[in-house]
């Protein structure tokens, strides 16, 4: 601060030195008034070319616009007498191009009566202005600001957009009318995401506003698929055509010129000039209104441009003052202005004319706050100091546009308009954007007023969109460039969360190749209710019926040769086995649980074997009968006499219950859901594969030994062979177990637990059918063969064939 302080007073020294022929002569750069407005406009602005070893200084006509909307604001409010009743404003204006005069333009506006004083309390510093519009420039407002803002003295800027100066601990006395960047920006991605683009190119140029942009363009990307395929600053020493083949290169058609006027312009014309077709410009708000791109040969070839700029509000004015011809050429005096027209100033680019506008009015309405200023006139007992123009406590309404700032000093709503070039060289406006936070839909765009070069919206991607259910593989640094991969089944990508991902699907849920979101599984298991399961229930219940009858018949015939060849009492153990066996069909239906797991494979397993094991002891009594009693008499007497088959059927009972306790403690059959066999089911069934191979080892070992002692068997009577009913009813027993296994191997789903329950139903029937009806049909309808003399007849036939053999 001391050396700042240090460098003010020796400026201000070299003021009063300056020779008395560089002072400027009164002009409609100045009028006098009780309270002196300070302007800064760059009419002429120096360009870093250099022809024959100077500068070369060019005139802009849309600053002396806005140079003019100063001027006529200052007299509008004088000539009013609702603002500043009594009160006279005056103005003092720069033209703020870079030349040696500018600094002392700065000094001219902090001193009082031609000098600098030494800052001793801010409240007490009196200046010759009393607040400042501009400069244009955002570097230029950061190079002057800290100046004015050591006296606080308010800057109400009208041209410079970048978020930078929002900083207040650096530019607390800076205030403007224009929109930050930071919503420039955002409404240029709400145009490409409109559009649906999101491979671009960002040309800027060297200044401070240009870089910002780019530097906020970048920042706002992160949050979008928005891709920056290129970025260029231009400058005098750029290469045009390089960039431009360079943007051909990467296939970009959608290219953001954020540059300053001067810069943007000549980098079009070289488009124009290098052939540059069908591309979409999209123009900053410092070309988008230009009046003469439009008019140029071949600018209807580039593409089409669609362009930002804030909502331009018709003024009552300006026209042009009367001149006080100047002979000098300073920063205050305009040798060329005399040769512009009313015409040509009210047709410049009015981009910027509102906000210079509105920054002088809330000066004035900041300078009516102060004074308690009344319909009766303002109070002339008031001291002004810069630090009392409260600026920021501003809030009216000018041509219909409510005028506030907020905490950073920006505007707290801004209205931006969308233009398109047409094809009368017109910027016709096409949409609109509103920075107010209360409005329901803030942007809005008529795509039918826009007519592209290529009868409808242009495509740019860097890759076209993947079909449906095809994940992103990015190729290359940009997440926009990538290849397509379909997503196998039991994957899905999910488009908002993660484009570039299969996601596996819950164990519960499935999908087919290329989806995008996975199905619940559905859960299939036996209903009691299913059509099949009602019949095999009802047929077990036939079953368990005529099991009934066939007991209640032997036993009224339990003494008669047919009962007593089919084993006699062991025939009842054979049918109530068979029964109990029978029952676990039930326990086939309905969802699995550890209880109907268990008893549909305890109850047949264990049961049924017994029946296996009285059909064993059947068969190796048939063959005792009729050939061991004769040629093996002491084996035959001690099997009959300590009644050796039962003590097999019991040592077959008990085995099995061991070996099924132990394995059903150890690991019982329990409800799994099987996921693996259908991707679209869950399969609910009961695992038992170790009592399936304990079941397998002991019925092998009985259906041996029942086909060995049937086929020992197989040349006795026909009319008392049992062996051949227990061989045909074993053939249907293995039958319907390979069948069953060969299904199981094929065919994983629910109803395999109905083949199941078939299975056993088949093996249950067999025994039936096989065995006991044929005697139930001898006992009813053959009685004269239920007779001891027939059975006699018969071994006594046979006992002689023995003998004679």
């Amino acid at each position: 601060m001391k050396h700042l302080l240090a460098l003010l007073v020796m400026l201000g020294s070299f003021q009063h030195a300056l020779p008395e022929s560089y002072s400027c002569s009164a002009s409609e750069f100045k009028l006098d008034g009780e309270y002196i407005l300070g302007g800064l406009f760059d009419i002429h602005h120096r360009n870093s070319s250099v022809v024959y070893n100077r500068p070369v200084i060019s005139f802009t006509l849309s600053s002396y616009r806005m140079f003019q909307v100063m001027r006529f604001a200052v007299q509008e409010i004088n000539n009013s007498s609702l603002i500043l009743p009594n009160v006279s404003l005056g103005y003092e204006i720069f033209d703020h191009c870079s030349d040696k005069f500018n600094f002392q333009a700065i000094l001219n506006m902090i001193s009082r009566n031609g000098s600098i004083q030494v800052l001793r309390c801010v409240n007490e510093y009196l200046s010759k202005v009393i607040a400042v519009a501009g400069p244009f420039r955002s570097m230029e407002s950061m190079t002057v600001a800290p100046m004015f803002a050591m006296n606080l003295i308010p800057m109400v800027n009208y041209g410079s957009s970048s978020s930078v100066l929002s900083d207040k601990w650096k530019y607390p006395s800076f205030l403007r009318t224009t929109a930050s960047n930071k919503d420039l920006i955002h409404l240029i991605i709400l145009i490409i995401q409109h559009f649906n683009w999101n491979w671009v190119a960002f040309v800027s140029s060297g200044d401070e506003n240009s870089q910002n942009g780019l530097q906020l363009f970048k920042s706002k990307l992160k949050d979008t698929k928005i891709c920056l395929a290129y970025a260029k600053e231009l400058n005098e020493m750029s290469d045009h055509y390089e960039i431009l083949q360079q943007l051909e290169g990467l296939s970009i058609e959608v290219i953001i010129v954020f540059a300053g006027q001067s810069s943007a312009v000549a980098f079009i014309k070289s488009a124009i000039k290098h052939n540059i077709h069908s591309k979409v410009w999209i123009a900053g708000d410092s070309w988008s209104l230009n009046k003469n791109l439009p008019r140029l040969s071949g600018i209807k070839a580039i593409g089409t441009i669609i362009g930002i700029t804030e909502t331009v509000m018709p003024l009552p004015g300006p026209s042009t003052c009367e001149q006080t011809p100047s002979r000098q050429t300073c920063n205050q005096a305009c040798d060329l202005c005399s040769d512009v027209s009313p015409e040509e100033i009210i047709g410049e680019n009015p981009s910027y004319s509102f906000a210079t506008y509105s920054a002088i009015y809330a000066m004035a309405h900041a300078l009516h706050n102060l004074l308690l200023c009344d319909i009766k006139g303002c109070s002339d007992n008031v001291t002004v100091y810069p630090f009392m123009v409260k600026l920021k406590r501003s809030n009216f309404t000018i041509l219909n546009r409510h005028i506030e700032f907020d905490s950073n000093g920006d505007p707290t709503s801004t209205s931006y308009a969308i233009v398109f070039w047409n094809q009368s060289g017109q910027a016709e406006k096409v949409g609109s954007y509103e920075t107010d936070p209360t409005l329901d839909v803030p942007f809005s765009i008529n795509n039918t007023q826009i007519h592209w070069y290529a009868d409808q919206v242009p495509v740019a991607r860097c890759s076209p969109e993947c079909s449906e259910g095809f994940a992103k593989k990015i190729d290359g640094l940009h997440q926009c460039c990538f290849q397509c991969n379909v997503c196998p089944g039991m994957t899905y990508v999910n488009y908002t969360d993660d484009p570039y991902s299969c996601i596996d699907c819950r164990k519960t849920e499935w999908s087919k190749p290329g989806s995008t979101f996975c199905t619940q599984r559905s859960v299939e298991y036996i209903l009691f209710t299913d059509p099949i399961a009602i019949t095999l229930m009802f047929s077990t219940g036939v079953l368990l019926a005529l099991t009934l009858a066939i007991v209640i018949l032997f036993a009224l015939n339990y003494d008669k040769p047919v009962v007593k060849s089919a084993g006699g009492p062991m025939c009842f153990l054979l049918l109530g086995c068979l029964s109990a066996s029978s029952i676990s069909v039930f326990f086939f239906f309905g969802k699995p649980t550890v209880t109907n797991c268990v008893l549909r494979y305890f109850l047949f397993l264990l049961f049924y074997t017994v029946c296996l094991g009285c059909f064993a002891v059947r068969s190796f009594q048939i063959v005792c009968i009729f050939k061991m009693a004769t040629k093996f008499p002491k084996i035959h007497s001690w099997w009959v006499k300590h009644n050796g088959q039962w003590w097999l059927i019991a040592i077959v009972f008990v085995l099995q219950l061991l070996l099924l306790t132990t394995v059903f403690t150890a690991s019982p059959p329990t409800p799994v859901n099987d996921m693996t066999s259908y991707r679209d089911q869950i399969i609910l069934k009961c695992a038992m594969t170790r009592t399936v191979i304990m079941f397998l080892l002991l019925t092998i070992v009985l259906v041996s030994l029942c086909f060995i002692f049937s086929y020992m068997g197989k040349d006795l009577p026909k009319n008392y062979n049992e062996s051949k009913a227990i061989t045909l009813y074993l053939l249907f027993l293995i039958l319907t177990w390979i069948t069953f296994c060969t299904a199981s191997i094929l065919y994983h789903g629910k109803y395999l637990q109905l083949f199941n329950a078939m299975s056993v139903l088949s093996s249950s029937y067999s025994i039936l059918f096989c065995y006991f009806l044929p005697k139930c049909y001898i006992i009813i309808f053959q009685p004269q063969k239920n007779t001891q003399q027939h059975f006699q007849g018969i071994i006594q036939r046979y006992t002689q064939n023995i003998s004679s053999k």
